[in-house]
């Protein structure tokens, strides 16, 4: 069995509020173990992408706590939160995100730009591996504006991994893909908790990331609907 060595997630009274104090999410209480792949779904607005930015730290709750492990993220300042990410989160965008002027190993490897010395080599390493490993040109010389939507995906994809993160949080990965493509990432993802402990939250409307996950989170109006484990071992309420 898989040791885990990704982080667990407990939300206690998580509130996120928008323009003039409205309240756009609430989550009394949420427990996710370690090594989890979890998949979130929901109508358009209904605030799971406002769920994955919290978790990540891109939105400073109204109130609440968001543990990973015992690292309590919610009253952390910008600065502190965005340390957090470097050191513990791989973040897939649904928009990429990318720079466009830079190659798809420019891009994979971006968090080498921000890290000690002596890890840019490992990064940089892993960067060119998940390129390889998604399908990807890893050529310096071509820019990433010059790739299809699909393409780009996947560099956000290897970029995400290339820091070697305990947590991966995921929005909309296969939303561009193909089918088949689709698939692959799907499962690919899934095994990053599967095979390598790692914790997955991926938001998303494709049925074959629902099915591969261990549990089924529904968001609806801003909370949480529904909690759907799907026989995994490490799936646990709070």
């Amino acid at each position: 069995m898989t040791t885990p060595r990704g982080r667990s997630l407990t939300l206690r009274d998580l509130e996120v509020t928008g323009e003039g104090g409205r309240r756009i999410l609430y989550v009394p209480r949420l427990q996710i173990a370690a090594g989890s792949a979890v998949a979130v779904r929901g109508p358009s607005g209904a605030g799971k992408t406002t769920l994955l930015y919290a978790l990540a730290g891109l939105v400073s709750p109204a109130a609440g706590r968001i543990l990973w492990d015992d690292e309590d993220i919610a009253p952390l300042g910008e600065p502190a939160r965005a340390a957090f990410r470097r050191r513990t989160v791989g973040f897939v965008f649904q928009e990429h995100l990318l720079f466009e002027e830079l190659s798809a190993p420019g891009n994979a490897a971006l968090a080498a730009l921000y890290t000690a010395a002596t890890e840019r080599a490992a990064i940089r390493a892993r960067a060119a591996e998940q390129l390889s490993r998604l399908g990807l040109d890893r050529s310096a010389a071509r820019r990433s504006d010059s790739y299809s939507g699909g393409e780009r995906q996947r560099i956000a994809v290897a970029r995400a991994l290339a820091a070697d993160p305990d947590v991966i949080l995921a929005d909309e990965p296969t939303a561009s893909l193909d089918r088949a493509n689709a698939d692959r990432l799907a499962d690919d993802l899934v095994a990053l908790a599967r095979h390598e402990g790692r914790t997955l939250i991926t938001v998303s409307h494709d049925p074959a990331v629902h099915a591969r996950a261990d549990r089924v989170l529904d968001i609806a109006d801003g909370r949480l609907a529904a909690d759907t484990a799907q026989g995994a071992p490490g799936a646990a309420h709070a």
